[in-house]
């Protein structure tokens, strides 16, 4: 069981934004993908999300190939996408937005949502707040919880710290270990290197779309001047 990529190539705007990306994600191991801005990082999630054309290589979980379909494919194979900017229904209550994220499930609803209110209990709090007047670190909890409503085995994160307060990010770096915990296999895009190096397994730098470095994340972590010749390519 893995979630494979293999030579990825994925396109925005008719750009090739990345381009022979190969990653492997084992159940309960967190993958950091790393860069500087305009590297790729988004582009990468987006594309495994099925949201940005892939024009070549493959992806699948499982053995199952998922590349070139659609995003509601995509997370009924169990994979499920936070991305960036805490994107949220804004007009709907928490409540309501965690149903509308959990309405592609076959049965057992309020489990899933009493797991993730039990999760994130600064949500359970809330159930019937407008999403929209939420802080900014509340409304990337309920995009996390949008996420856990699909029951993914396999959760592509990207920068969800943007913005937020250090005792916020604290807490979602908790969630990102108590998810590694359980068994979910999670890609990684994190602007605070250390954090991410931190509970990472193995790591990914990207430049100008394509992979400088794939290794261990002890790798990064004990030789900073590795990490930035993959960065700059000093």
């Amino acid at each position: 069981m893995a979630f494979v990529v293999t030579d990825l190539a994925v396109t925005k705007g008719g750009r090739a934004a990345v381009s022979g990306v190969s990653l492997q994600i084992e159940p309960g191991q967190v993958v950091a993908v790393l860069g500087a801005n305009g590297a790729g990082k988004s582009e990468l999630v987006l594309g495994l999300a099925g949201m940005l054309p892939v024009t070549a290589g493959s992806v699948a979980v499982d053995g199952q190939p998922l590349a070139g379909r659609g995003p509601d494919a995509i997370r009924r194979a169990g994979i499920a996408a936070v991305p960036e900017g805490h994107r949220v229904l804004a007009r709907l209550s928490v409540d309501d937005n965690l149903r509308a994220a959990g309405s592609i499930l076959p049965r057992g609803l309020d489990e899933t949502l009493a797991d993730t209110y039990a999760l994130f209990p600064e949500l359970a709090e809330r159930k019937k707040q407008l999403a929209s007047t939420m802080s900014g670190g509340q409304q990337q909890m309920l995009a996390l919880g949008h996420a856990l409503m699909a029951r993914p085995r396999y959760m592509l994160i990207d920068e969800m710290s943007l913005g937020l307060a250090p005792l916020v990010v604290k807490r979602l770096m908790g969630f990102v270990e108590g998810l590694k915990a359980r068994g979910v296999g999670i890609l990684l895009i994190e602007q605070f290197t250390s954090l991410a190096l931190g509970v990472a397994d193995t790591a990914l730098v990207l430049r100008s779309g394509k992979v400088r470095f794939s290794g261990p994340a002890e790798a990064l972590r004990a030789d900073p001047e590795a990490l930035d010749r993959a960065y700059f390519g000093q």
